[in-house]
This record gives C-alpha cells, sequence and structure tokens, in this order.
C-alpha cells in the first residue's frame, strides 16, 4: 500500500469511529434513555424545593402552643415571564404598580434563571383562585409551604417569630436561599437550626404554559424534606395566660421560676402583642405599626429591659453584710422618718418603729439601716480604701448573676449593669473616692440596672438557700448545641439566708407585701418602690413560696406602679394562687378584678389589630 492509500485508509476509519459513536450516542438518548424525548416533549423541567414543616412548640404539660399551616408562595422564573393581567395581579394582592414592578425587579436582581418569591405567606382563599387563573401567567407557579399558626394571643416574646432571610444572611449560611424564612427572634431564633428541619427537592416536568406534567424520573432524584425537630418548653401556659391577664394595659414584666430546677413556669413583657400578627400577607405593614407603637411592644421588657432593682437590692445588701461580718442579726439602727448619713445628707424612710433590728429592716424596709450597711462594707478596715472594698463588694453581687445573661434561651438578653471601679474612676475622675459618692446604691438606685429575670433569678437563689440552676425555658434534650444547665453556688451561709427569709416572711404578715398574702400557703417576699425621674414610681416585688419547699419564685416590675403594695405585691400573690391552688378564692375576687381593670398607659396606640384565633 502507497503512502497515500495508508492515510486515506486512516481518515477513513476516524470518520466511520466518529460516525458509530454519535449513532451510539442517539440510540441511547433516544432508545435506550427517553431522559431527552420527555424533555422534549414537555419543553422543560423545574426544580421545587420541599419546604419542611417546623418543629412545633408546647409548653410543660403538653399543650401545643405553636403549629403549623399550610401556604403558599407565588414563585417567579423572570426569564420565562412574558406579558400579563397586571391590573388582576395588583387588584388580589391590594399593591401599587410600583410595587409590583419592584417586587419583580428585585427577583430579577436575584436571578433571571432561578425562582424567586414574589408574594409569600398566601391565604388559602387567594391561592384558590390563583390556581384556575395561572395558566395565564407564563414564569409564575406556586409553592406550597408550611407557616406558623399560634394557638395563643401573646407571649410573642418567648416564641419570636420567622422572616425572610436576609442577603447576609444568605452568604453567611449556604443552607438558605432566597425566599427562605428564619427564625428572627426569640426561640424561633434561637433554636432555629433544630426547628427548621431540612430541605427536601423535586423535579417537575412542565409544558410551555408552565403546567405540571409529572416527576421527572418518576421522583427517582427527589429528596424528601425532613420535618424540624419539636420543642418542649418549660411554660405553664395557664399561669402564663393569667399574668398577661392581671398586665393588661400595664408597662413591665413578670418572671416565675420553678426555684428546683431552673425552668421558667412564665415570662411576659408587658404591653406584648399577637404573634399572628407576624403571619401572612400582612406581617410587613404590622411591623411598622408595631415598631412604631409608643408603648414599644416589639421590647422584650423581661431580658432587655434595666431597671433600678429599688428595695428588693436590700436582702442582697443584707447577705453580703452577714457574710462579711460588718453585721450581724444583732444590729440595729436609729431611723424617724429617716436619718442623717455620711456626707451631711439625710435619707429619707417612711415612719417605723425605732431602732431598727436586723428583720425588721427587711420587714420596712429600711433605708437608713442599709445605708449603714453599705457604709460598713465599703469603709471595711481589712480593705485600703473604698475602691478596693469597692471591688470585693461587686464581686459578691456578680455572684448573684448579676451584670452576666444568665438565661441561654434569648440571645436578646443583656447583662444589666453594676459598675465598676473604673466607671467611677472616670465619673469622679480620681481613685480616691469615698463611699457617700455612690451611698444611692445601698438601697438599689443610682448606677444599678437589672433586668426583671435577673430579678426573679434573686428571688429563685434566695428560695434554694443559696444557689441557682441556669434560668432556662426549653427542656434539655441531650443535644451537644443546648447550652449546659449547671448548678450556681453562691460562698455565703446557709443560715444567713434563713436570717433574710424570717424578715421577708415578716414583709408578707406584717409589712408592705400584706397584699400578696395567699390563705394557708407560708410566703416570703420584698417590695420595692423604685424611683423614676421621668414620671411616677415603679412598683416591684420578689416572693416564693411555699417557704417551706419552694415550687415557685418570681418578680413582678409594673412601671409607674408608685409603690411595691400597690400593683406589684398584688398581682404576685394572686399569680402564686393561682399556680399553687388552681385557682382564685372568692375573698380576693375583687383585688383580682381590680388588677384586671386597672390601667396605667394610653389604650391609644398603633398596635394592629388581633387577627382572629381558631
Amino acid at each position: 500500500m502507497n503512502k497515500f492509500g495508508y492515510r486515506h485508509g486512516i481518515i477513513a476509519a476516524i470518520i466511520i469511529s466518529v460516525c458509530v459513536i454519535y449513532l451510539l450516542r442517539l440510540f441511547t438518548y433516544q432508545v435506550v434513555d427517553d431522559t431527552y424525548k420527555i424533555m422534549a416533549d414537555n419543553n422543560s423541567q423545574r426544580i421545587e424545593i420541599q419546604y419542611p414543616a417546623r418543629g412545633l412548640i408546647y409548653d410543660r404539660n403538653g399543650k401545643l402552643l405553636v403549629d403549623n399551616q399550610a401556604s403558599y408562595d407565588l414563585m417567579i422564573i423572570p426569564r420565562q415571564v412574558k406579558s400579563f393581567d397586571t391590573v388582576e395581579l395588583i387588584t388580589l394582592f391590594d399593591v401599587t404598580r410600583e410595587e409590583l414592578e419592584k417586587r419583580m425587579a428585585t427577583c430579577r436582581k436575584y436571578s433571571p434563571y432561578k425562582p424567586s418569591i414574589l408574594f409569600s405567606q398566601i391565604p388559602g382563599e387567594k391561592y384558590a383562585y390563583l390556581q384556575e387563573k395561572l395558566y395565564r401567567y407564563p414564569g409564575f407557579y406556586i409553592q406550597t409551604r408550611t407557616s406558623r399558626k399560634y394557638n395563643v394571643n401573646h407571649s410573642a416574646d418567648v416564641f419570636g417569630y420567622i422572616s425572610e432571610v436576609t442577603p447576609r444572611q444568605i452568604e453567611k449560611d449556604p443552607y438558605y436561599s432566597s425566599g427562605d424564612y428564619v427564625g428572627t427572634s426569640g426561640l424561633e431564633y434561637t433554636y432555629e437550626r433544630r426547628l427548621r428541619g431540612k430541605k427536601g427537592e423535586k423535579i417537575l416536568l412542565v409544558d410551555n404554559k408552565n403546567r405540571i406534567k409529572g416527576s421527572f424520573r418518576d421522583g427517582e432524584y427527589d429528596e424528601e424534606a425532613i420535618v424540624g425537630q419539636d420543642l418542649h418548653t418549660t411554660l405553664d401556659i395557664d399561669l402564663q395566660d393569667y399574668a398577661y391577664k392581671l398586665m393588661q394595659n400595664k408597662k413591665g414584666g413578670i418572671v416565675a421560676i420553678e426555684p428546683a430546677t431552673g425552668e421558667i413556669l412564665a415570662k411576659v413583657s408587658s404591653p406584648g402583642y399577637d404573634p399572628q400578627l407576624m403571619v401572612g400577607l400582612d406581617r410587613g405593614k404590622n411591623y411598622r405599626a408595631l415598631e412604631t407603637d409608643p408603648l414599644k411592644p416589639l421590647f422584650d421588657r423581661t431580658t432587655m429591659a434595666q431597671y433600678p432593682p429599688g428595695s428588693i437590692f436590700k436582702t442582697i445588701q443584707a447577705l453580703i453584710g452577714l457574710q462579711a461580718g460588718v453585721i450581724t442579726t444583732a444590729t440595729t439602727a436609729e431611723c424617724h422618718g429617716g436619718a442623717p448619713i455620711v456626707g451631711g445628707r439625710f435619707m429619707k424612710c417612711h415612719w417605723h418603729d425605732s431602732p431598727v433590728t436586723f428583720k425588721a429592716s427587711i420587714e420596712n424596709s429600711c433605708n437608713p439601716y442599709y445605708v449603714n450597711v453599705f457604709r460598713r462594707l465599703l469603709e471595711n478596715p481589712k480593705y485600703k480604701n473604698v475602691r478596693e472594698a469597692y471591688g470585693e463588694w461587686r464581686k459578691s453581687v456578680l455572684e448573684f448573676g448579676l451584670g452576666n445573661r444568665i438565661c441561654p434561651d434569648f440571645a436578646s438578653e443583656v447583662p444589666g449593669s453594676i459598675p465598676t471601679q473604673e466607671y467611677y474612676d472616670k465619673v469622679f475622675k480620681t481613685k480616691n473616692w469615698y463611699s457617700s459618692y455612690i451611698i444611692s446604691l445601698s438601697i438599689g438606685q443610682g448606677e444599678l440596672l437589672i433586668t426583671p429575670l435577673q430579678m426573679a433569678n434573686i428571688a429563685t437563689i434566695l428560695a434554694n438557700r443559696g444557689y441557682y440552676i441556669t434560668p432556662h425555658i426549653v427542656r434539655p434534650t441531650g443535644d451537644s448545641t443546648q447550652a449546659p444547665i449547671q448548678k450556681h453556688v453562691l460562698p455565703i451561709k446557709r443560715q444567713y439566708f434563713e436570717d433574710v427569709i424570717e424578715g421577708m416572711e415578716l414583709v408578707i404578715t406584717n409589712g408592705t407585701g400584706r397584699m400578696a398574702r395567699v390563705d394557708s400557703i407560708t410566703m416570703a417576699g420584698k417590695t420595692g418602690t423604685v424611683q423614676n425621674p421621668h414620671g411616677d414610681d415603679h412598683s416591684v416585688f420578689i416572693a416564693f413560696a411555699p417557704v417551706e419547699n419552694p415550687r415557685i419564685a418570681l418578680i413582678v416590675y409594673v412601671e409607674n406602679g408608685v409603690w411595691g403594695s400597690r400593683y406589684a405585691a398584688p398581682i404576685a400573690g394572686l399569680l402564686i394562687e393561682k399556680y399553687l391552688k388552681g385557682k382564685i378564692s372568692d375573698n380576693k375576687k375583687a383585688l383580682e378584678q381590680r388588677m384586671f381593670e386597672s390601667s396605667l398607659v394610653s389604650t391609644v396606640t398603633s398596635t394592629p389589630k388581633t387577627p382572629t384565633h381558631d
């Protein structure tokens, strides 16, 4: 064979080989595998995300608090959109043409090829109407998912809410994509990974009118969604509901804790709002109304509000003073409507018997007595100066969980403020400062700032005679991602707690806490009247019961309630009776009605109307 013939043979072999390969591929596509035939017949395929139902939320007794309901999103794939009836769409969703165009532009910006949500959480009646008309809207389709359904019309500060993910969240966590929802506050935020489940996907075949013609390869490549895990909270929803009724038309917070376990029985931020307002097509409008409401219903007063503790702080001063040895239970003080204190000032007090004994100082909430205790702590000769003594006092105060975040279930919790030595150095422009400069701290005023949650924890420490369990509202599951629940023991002798508690029992039987008294239940409590330069003073009360074997410890903080005995103490007593006895006795019905009906705020707000609950 000559050289030309050899080359011709090679070229022919190459051509034949290429033809055979193409024929084999065509045979595979058209005979063996019908995938491309099906796609050609049906024009396109659509990957539809399968959203899992979020985990449910229950109370301590198994009552369902947060459920799911079917909702629908109107999706668009911008590159497939053709002309459509814009008038019909803006009428159906009650938006302007400009708003519709803005939404579509946002979808195009995200991706012209990927699906985006145009309208989310569409209710059933609008969904039914759209289903009939959707064939006239090329590039549009309906995607089913679940939205939240709340079985109570309160406790939004506990549950939180979910909202659409932001670009930053998508960038931070690749699990999310445009149109997904994520927990934004409360338990929905803290336990997002547990509640959200895992998304699945379904590959659908659609025709040129976007109508579903079936599953791609009978669902061979589909992935099932995995439902989110449930949360079992420690809330007693009956007590929670009752607490909200008592706080109606009042500002403030209530936190009740089971001392032996640290489980939060009730957590009320008032005014609150109905969590169902944050679900559905109107949630954006509702949020804006809540955000501009002067009563600040979005602000969680139990974990974010920082108040002076007032006279309830005297229990801490008493314990620190006894432990430090600067006073004993035999220590007395003079008080005649007040008494002169360091610096030539006069500390006012209400009239009571004098001299004041230790237990009577708690019973009568004597201001000069605790000025004396604090002065002895700060001028203790074992320390070089007041500044050094203050540092030791501050360490003792921090042992009570103050100045720190103590509940892992709420990301919004603030630590409060127990001022540092460095803070006062700057304020006084010297390190050589005196006890008279900060004497208001002795009675829980001045620069002390404490959250109601921390105040409830003080009541818990007193009930337990010297320790507390990490306060929590979600029962542990053994999940390694959940913060540990620990026992925190204070370095103060148990006997000193018993001494303070005896004084607190007198508050209930003879003192300013008489309005909290409950028949046949032994209680210990402490009232507080917190000075407020912006209006009426605040009403505060901590308590626990029964004294011998405490089952509930709580704080009631009512803004502008004037005295601890006027609102906080009666409300606390009613809550304790409701929890321990299951009902309110007849002789307390009039008091209960007065608390229900009393109002300390204007009822004219911008808060949207509560939606109907089934």
